[in-house]
């Protein structure tokens, strides 16, 4: 298999790691195979690929959207390198309102797979940083939705001071004031 899956302390978010073959040439990898992904128990097949740039010491989020449009994503870095945040956001989990931040970046190559049931943001750390990922679901902006990123109760430790944030993300609602539309089950990560 050439991708290794790692479950982070909130066991339903993943972090990927593909292979990578070097030469002379530069490298190559396989960056999704619904296969393996299915194999490890990551089944949802995605629907819609995003493309955004960003500026260092942006950050953008904390979005996610509402079922029945929930989407799941597998973000990765095309350039630059980022410090990427899943925030459980289903209503009765053991891990309500907490949140994981992982690296990601043109160097390593890894990759997070955020399932529906979270909220998801990032920041920039290099110059700029090119950020590829794919959705379970379309866009749909009547599920959009979000939690404002410096919210104190999830109190995400940014690595960014003064950052750059649009109108639109500050103007989001804290998570208890959040409109929100999953519910946790018991055996949520059990197929992943």
């Amino acid at each position: 298999m050439p991708f290794k899956f790692k479950r982070l302390e909130i066991p339903e978010v993943v972090l990927i790691e593909p292979e990578v073959f070097y030469d002379e040439r530069g490298f190559f990898l396989e960056a999704y195979k619904f296969s393996d992904f299915s194999e490890f128990g990551i089944k949802e097949r995605f629907l819609q690929d995003n493309l955004s740039f960003s500026k260092k010491g942006v950050i953008r989020g904390l979005h996610y959207q509402n079922p029945p449009k929930a989407q799941g994503k597998l973000v990765k870095v095309i350039s630059g390198e980022i410090f990427d945040v899943a925030v459980d956001i289903r209503k009765g989990s053991p891990t309500y309102g907490k949140w994981i931040g992982v690296i990601l970046s043109e160097k390593n190559k890894k990759m997070l797979y955020i399932p529906e049931g979270f909220a998801h943001g990032f920041c920039v750390l290099s110059e700029s940083a090119k950020v590829l990922y794919k959705t379970t679901q379309e866009y749909a902006p009547e599920y959009e939705a979000g939690i404002i990123w410096n919210d104190p109760e999830i109190g995400i430790d940014w690595p960014v001071k003064d950052p750059v944030v649009s109108q639109k993300d500050r103007s989001l609602p804290r998570l208890k004031d959040a409109e929100i539309r999953f519910f946790y089950k018991k055996d949520n990560h059990s197929d992943i």
